[in-house]
């Protein structure tokens, strides 16, 4: 009896941790927020409608922006990992294109920064093919780790 008992509190313990962590893969962050309407805001500006969030691609970005924080590395794949359209899919995202900007800085605001001085991240932000986009933001001694994870959903 006394072992059981044991049990049902490492169980509970463990679905409470699993609780936890499940909120915290769908609150979005205040960096991801502001990246979010920042690369709205862009788009406006140029003509082009404002993407639509999705939560599925925000949970594949940021376990990749975790992964690059523990890294200390910024890279689109890191050996062992799934693609792009295999961690998307994963997540239960459903598209017909993808695309994936990554970055790292001290705030969101230079992120975006870089993003726009660069053609290729920023073509990937005015892509008039995107509709969805799912940012995550992961931070490691005061450096933000970003990915942005832009889609055609079906």
């Amino acid at each position: 009896m006394h072992i059981s008992s044991r049990i049902v509190v490492l169980l509970t313990i463990c679905l409470v941790f699993l609780s936890d962590a499940s909120l915290a893969q769908h609150s979005t962050s205040s960096s991801e927020r502001e990246l979010f309407n920042s690369i709205n805001h862009d788009r406006q500006a140029h003509g082009l409608p404002a993407l639509k969030w999705n939560d599925a691609l925000a949970v594949a970005a940021r376990k990749h922006a975790t992964r690059m924080a523990r890294q200390k590395s910024l890279s689109h794949q890191f050996p062992g990992e799934a693609s792009l359209p295999g961690r998307a899919h994963q997540a239960g995202a459903h598209f017909v294109s993808l695309s994936e900007n990554v970055a790292e800085g001290p705030d969101a605001s230079l992120i975006h920064s870089q993003f726009v001085k660069s053609p290729k991240h920023h073509a990937n932000i005015l892509d008039t093919d995107m509709n969805s986009i799912g940012i995550g933001v992961a931070e490691r001694n005061g450096q933000l780790f970003a990915v942005e994870d832009f889609s055609k959903s079906k």
